[in-house]
């Protein structure tokens, strides 16, 4: 699929044509379920249409080149990072760097997948590292995005893409191996075990509302 036909269909949709939003909920739902998934409990479904609704809703438009997916995600990001302030309340803060999925409201690995015990394993791990370094992973390995996308999504420089990474890979094979020292060695092991969740996690994407 182009991002020419993802913004012809967004701009028709936009225009009340419901089937092109069907078709772009059927094209995207999966990368959103698998962001809001790998962190949330089952309020993440309202997160899920929330973030096409917003798609709708913006007046923003994706630019010629420009990918319908990395608009469309960079607004779950968003949409993310503002449910879990506001989980935290007045007392409490938010900090995407600092705060992991783990210690916000992240549902335990058995809840969100079917008991495949590798799977559920580096779920875990990843719930273990701060929210920008679990995002910076999946945005790399679940959607494949290039260095200029992941950094349109997380609106950082590129530079600072590429050390993220670097510092997400060292800390997702920290936590996986506390755990299970042998499940993981060089970054083309890891990536695998990683595509692998994400692939578990984009199963059966919720039905379009």
């Amino acid at each position: 699929m182009s991002a020419a036909e993802d913004g012809q269909l967004l701009d028709a949709w936009r225009s009340g044509d419901a089937a092109a939003g069907r078709e772009l909920f059927r094209r995207h739902a999966p990368s959103v379920q698998r962001l809001f998934r790998s962190k949330l409990g089952p309020e993440r479904e309202d997160l899920i249409q929330r973030t096409f609704l917003a798609c709708l809703e913006s007046r923003d438009r994706v630019r010629d080149g420009a990918s319908f997916r990395t608009f469309l995600l960079k607004i779950a990001r968003h949409k993310l990072y503002d449910h879990l302030d506001r989980m935290q309340g007045p007392a409490g803060r938010f900090d995407p760097l600092t705060s992991t999925a783990a210690d916000l409201v992240a549902p335990s690995p058995s809840a969100v997948l079917a008991k495949q015990e590798s799977h559920t394993h580096v779920l875990a791990a990843m719930q273990r590292i701060p929210i920008d370094l679990q995002l910076v992973l999946e945005l790399h390995y679940w959607e494949e995005l290039d260095t200029a996308a992941i950094a349109e999504v997380l609106e950082i420089p590129r530079g600072t893409v590429k050390t993220r990474l670097m510092r997400a890979r060292e800390r997702l094979r920290t936590e996986l191996a506390a755990s299970d020292p042998d499940s993981v060695g060089t970054d083309e092991s890891l990536g695998v075990l990683a595509r692998v969740l994400g692939a578990a996690l984009g199963d059966a994407p919720p039905e379009a509302g």
